[in-house]
């Protein structure tokens, strides 16, 4: 895939918190690509860099945070190196954003017709009357019932998936390349989840948008992405295509995380859990950041920090699978 195939493309992307006690490296040359229609699952525990990744994609990073290296390019242009007033004109054109609680998108004090039609308006020359058109339309498509009524309601007369819904339409308002998704699932219940995944990936696969969605769960991932990656600690442990990444997992991480899903067909008295914990970005271990809580772990492991290379049909940052861990 080249960098105009992609609706996302981000190489040696390097993200840093500057404190009073130094340089603390939160993203560490990190590279990722999505295709036009494609979903690609970021996954890993809390504090593992998942979000942080979105938000500076998004260039929406809180101070001091800083990209201090590598590149973003969205549908074919370079967007890291844009001024502030740039950006918000890529934002909702060519980029739009699902968040985890949809009431942090939406104002409580204007009626849902009135953010949808102002958001469509301000990235289009269409006219008032053709954008409220364009907003029935939108909620046709994301299943709102009765959607000529509901235009004129408050986001709190909506149930929480319904919300949710509504976050995106907004966000394919503006038919953007890509949608960065944030756990758009995990505030709501297993039912609604299911119905806010099939319709994101159904209506992703219509518009031929590109998805980056970051979750912790792997059940999400399994039933939503094509491809996933696996971060551990700001970097990129082990990627490939979902269905081989959940069957023939080849990072030691991966494999923990997947042997942590309870199963339907054995019972067990105990789950499998990951010793330790992810370390804090002023602490992180010499070498490979999991070599603490890695069985597989060797000296190698403890002194140098392996990049990824093909392991298997996927790809990993593991020294099993490029010379050894001696």
């Amino acid at each position: 895939m080249t960098g105009a195939e992609a609706v996302l493309e981000v190489l040696n992307l390097t993200v840093e918190f500057p404190t009073r006690r130094g340089v603390l490296t939160a993203i560490d040359n990190v590279s990722m690509r999505i295709a036009p229609g494609e979903i690609l699952g970021v996954v890993g525990e809390s504090g593992a860099g998942k979000s942080i990744t979105g938000l500076a994609v998004l260039g929406l990073l809180e101070a001091p945070g800083r990209i201090a290296g590598g590149e973003i390019h969205v549908a074919g242009r370079r967007i890291d190196t844009l001024s502030e007033e740039q950006l918000t004109k890529v934002r909702g054109r060519e980029m739009g954003a699902i968040f985890q609680d949809p009431l942090t998108a939406l104002n409580p004090l204007f009626t849902i017709g009135a953010q949808l039609v102002e958001t469509i308006r301000l990235h289009s020359s269409l006219s008032k009357e053709a954008a409220r058109d364009r907003a029935l339309t939108l909620l046709r498509e994301v299943g709102i019932p009765a959607p000529r009524e509901r235009l004129s309601q408050y986001p709190h007369q909506f149930s929480g998936g319904m919300r949710q819904r509504v976050v995106i339409a907004l966000a394919l308002a503006a038919e953007p390349a890509l949608i960065i998704a944030d756990e758009p699932t995990t505030a709501l219940d297993v039912s609604i989840q299911a119905q806010i995944t099939a319709l994101l990936r159904r209506l992703c696969k219509e518009h031929r948008t590109g998805v980056m969605l970051v979750t912790h769960d792997m059940g999400v991932i399994a039933e939503t992405a094509d491809r996933v990656a696996v971060m551990y600690s700001g970097r990129m442990v082990e990627t490939g295509r979902v269905e081989d990444v959940i069957h023939d997992a080849q990072h030691p991480y991966t494999k923990g995380l997947m042997a942590a899903i309870p199963s339907l067909h054995e019972r067990v008295e105990t789950l499998t859990q990951i010793d330790g914990a992810m370390p804090r970005l002023n602490a992180r271990p010499e070498g490979c950041a999991f070599n603490p809580r890695c069985p597989m772990a060797g000296p190698r492991c403890r002194r140098e920090n392996p990049m990824l290379a093909p392991a298997g049909r996927n790809q990993a940052a593991c020294f099993l699978h490029d010379g050894g861990t001696e």
